[in-house]
């Protein structure tokens, strides 16, 4: 029965071999994008392993006692907006503990370089960067230290007596618990789980339309299939022989789709490597596969496609005359609305009941959304009905009446082709409605603002007495690029007033900041904001920049007044410098010398640098989502050509029939054009406003914003991709021709 069944698959004209073409088609795309999204899932594992090391700073202590300690002290840099991560080590004996990747610890006056950091550091002006790391380069850090092929990190040797006064740490023995297993202290690394869930969602949202695809390939010229293994029943077939069938062709197909879909993610996997979605590329060996991950997927894929066959059949099995039994299904009831209702009520109740979890909020807008996405999926059917009964009923033309009628008697099929776009619209619409609100409220600064041109070092009174004004370097103003060096002092208020709100800032903690300037000086400034009228000292933030950076609107602001005379300001200890730049070179220059000026405080930076980091995972984010819909449009645009085609070949007698009366070709492909029109346009339609929605419900309850309109690059790839699924729909549109001849209409 195999043999028979596995000739007939091969064997049964060009409408059997384009249904195997098609299944493996569908399969291979799953596969591929199965695979990579496992293989994503560990090399977040990888990467997240490499960081390890870099937490040495709470790793406990070694079990050896002839170990002989290390001094560690780890701190963040930036250059040009990028993370650098220095190192700073010396050791106190020959069995000090050496970090991964050198072959020993540099000595005072040396340091190892990442391949990343070594290059840029030959291709800067020294006084930009260079100038920044004591010693000279002896070696480069290898790979196994390095979490990215584009870490910019550099190992420093000092002696102990340098880095006891930095706060530096004694180790004696180095972190390798990776980030996500370590149980306090390791705050350099990657959320695993959250990658995971990001990564779980992009999985489904593609597997979804892939899914929809392997079951609409199935089903092709279902109606013939039927009556053939009707046939079969009929002349004594047994139904375990009508399935081991249908498995053995489906698994066919599935193999030679599983086989495609792993050729197709190795040789994806470069690029895929290059992409920066946990903030940095990948090695392209990380996105490597377990044992357990190629026999799920080597097994578990074609299993689900002899599953897929068995349930697209199932009427042949439970009875051979039941395939010409057909009646108009029941229409959908509108209970479907439910869970759509149900979710959209339970983001509405959370607006201005924000919990006070982290927990308790991924729960509450979690589950929220599943809701709406369950609930498009089920009210899909009756939405389409709906549709489908408007449009017949406002019909003027035979097409937009018989297409219309079609659709309401049995809108399930109708729906079924395009559900696949649900998942996609409604999961980017969200992400796009969240990612361009947030970006725009708490993003990265305008790149003129002067949260991005101006940088700031602080001096808090708990790390230690502040500078004075001649310790400060007289060169900073004689860089070219500097606009203005200031110094902020010290607001002699140094407690904040009572902070007693629920979950919101309180107004009253605006009125106090930890600096002070005169009027005078902030006038002559001009781009730090201003004072209010009639003040002559203001109360500012130590970056001259404070919470305009967190609306990010314009660089005009309004102070508060501080209860001080003028004549007093210089008399507070200084508590921050800050230098405005006109350009990357004298910004750069500028923090190089003030970290060698100030070596045990924190390296100086700008807000834009803090807020890019943020910004940057967004658009990382968001281009995931993009992704995610570029994919699942032509995916779900190959499901309806699929469907429409194996429509056309089930209705090629009814089609010719209606010529031979008279009806014109182009009148059936308006209706078949209509069918498969109405049901996309509506899902599209429904799902980003459902999308928007629900992420403007999120962004009232979570942050307080307003929902922002996302710009015209989100609705030109909508557009751009239902412009694709209607070509790839179109093209099947001239197997009208050639199927509904005259010959097609003789009775069987």
């Amino acid at each position: 029965m195999i043999r028979f069944a596995v000739r007939l698959s091969l064997a049964g004209g060009r409408e059997a071999a384009t249904r195997l073409v098609v299944i493996a088609a569908a399969v291979a795309l799953g596969v591929g994008m199965l695979l990579t999204t496992l293989a994503g899932m560990n090399a977040v594992d990888a990467q997240n392993q490499r960081y390890a090391w870099l937490n040495t700073a709470v790793a406990p202590a070694s079990a050896d006692p002839s170990v002989e300690p290390m001094w560690w002290l780890i701190r963040e840099d930036y250059f040009h907006g990028r993370s650098i991560g220095r190192v700073e080590v010396a050791a106190t004996g020959p069995d000090t503990p050496v970090p991964p990747g050198i072959p020993k610890l540099p000595g005072p006056g040396q340091f190892y370089v990442s391949p990343a950091l070594g290059e840029l550091l030959r291709a800067t002006p020294a006084a930009e960067l260079g100038d920044r790391f004591p010693g000279r380069d002896v070696g480069t850090i290898g790979r196994e230290a390095l979490p990215s092929p584009d870490s910019l990190l550099i190992v420093i040797g000092r002696t102990p007596a340098d880095l006891e006064p930095l706060g530096a740490r004694k180790v004696t023995q180095i972190m390798t618990t990776s980030p996500d297993g370590c149980p306090r202290g390791c705050y350099v690394g990657i959320n695993h789980d959250g990658m995971a869930l990001v990564l779980s969602i992009v999985a489904a949202a593609l597997l979804f339309p892939v899914l929809i695809f392997i079951g609409t390939a199935t089903r092709l010229a279902a109606t013939r299939r039927e009556q053939r293994f009707a046939a079969m029943r009929l002349i004594g077939a047994t139904p375990r022989q009508i399935s081991l069938i249908s498995a053995v062709e489906s698994t066919l197909a599935a193999v030679a789709g599983t086989l495609t879909g792993f050729g197709l993610f190795l040789a994806a996997r470069p690029g895929i490597a290059a992409i920066p979605f946990t903030g940095e590329p990948f090695f392209t060996s990380d996105l490597s596969l377990t044992a357990v991950d190629v026999l799920a997927v080597a097994l578990g894929i074609p299993l689900g496609a002899v599953v897929a066959s068995w349930l697209a059949l199932r009427r042949v099995q439970i009875s051979p005359l039941g395939v010409a039994r057909r009646v108009t299904p029941k229409p959908p009831h509108a209970w479907r609305l439910i869970p759509l209702v149900a979710g959209l009520v339970e983001l509405a109740y959370f607006v201005g009941r924000r919990p006070p979890t982290t927990n308790g909020q991924l729960t509450a807008y979690l589950s929220g959304f599943l809701l709406i996405l369950v609930g498009l999926v089920l009210a899909g059917p009756w939405l389409t009905m709906a549709g489908a009964r408007v449009l017949a009923g406002r019909a003027s033309r035979p097409a937009a009446l018989i297409a219309g009628r079609r659709l309401a008697d049995n809108p399930r099929a109708g729906f079924r082709s395009v559900s696949g776009l649900i998942v996609a619209l409604f999961v980017t619409s969200v992400a796009t409605g969240i990612i361009t609100t947030y970006v725009a409220n708490r993003g990265e600064p305008r790149t003129d603002s002067v949260a991005a041109t101006s940088l700031s070092i602080s001096f808090p009174h708990e790390e230690g007495p502040a500078p004075t004004a001649d310790q400060i370097p007289a060169g900073l103003a004689t860089i070219p690029g500097v606009r203005s060096v200031t110094l902020v002092r010290a607001n002699p208020v140094d407690t904040p007033p009572p902070l007693e709100v629920n979950g919101t800032e309180s107004p009253a903690y605006r009125w106090w900041w930890p600096g002070v300037i005169t009027c005078a000086e902030l006038d002559r400034l001009a781009v730090f904001g201003s004072c209010p009228a009639g003040a002559r000292v203001a109360a500012v933030a130590d970056d001259l920049i404070g919470e305009r950076a967190w609306d990010l609107t314009n660089d005009s602001y309004v102070w508060a007044p501080a209860d001080l005379d003028p004549a007093q300001v210089d008399r507070q200890p200084i508590r921050s410098v800050v230098v405005n730049t006109t350009s990357r070179a004298a910004f750069e220059q500028a923090r190089t010398m003030l970290i060698n000026a100030f070596p045990t405080m924190r390296f100086p930076s700008s807000v834009a640098e803090w807020e890019s980091n943020s910004a940057r995972l967004m658009v990382q984010f968001q281009q995931l989502a993009n992704v995610i819909m570029l994919a699942s449009l032509p995916i779900a645009g190959c499901s309806l050509a699929v469907s429409v085609a194996g429509g056309l070949s089930d209705r090629k007698r009814p089609f010719s029939m209606l010529r031979l009366t008279g009806v014109q070709l182009r009148t059936l492909r308006w209706v078949v054009g209509l069918e498969t029109v109405v049901p996309l346009l509506l899902v599209a339609a429904v799902a980003i406003g459902m999308g928007f929605l629900a992420a403007h419900l999120f962004l009232r309850a979570q942050l307080g914003y307003t929902l922002l309109a996302p710009d015209g690059s989100f609705y030109l790839m909508v557009a751009g991709g239902l412009a694709v699924s209607l070509a790839i729909v179109a093209s099947t549109l001239p197997l009208l021709r050639r199927i509904t001849g005259p010959e097609t209409a003789r009775n069987d």
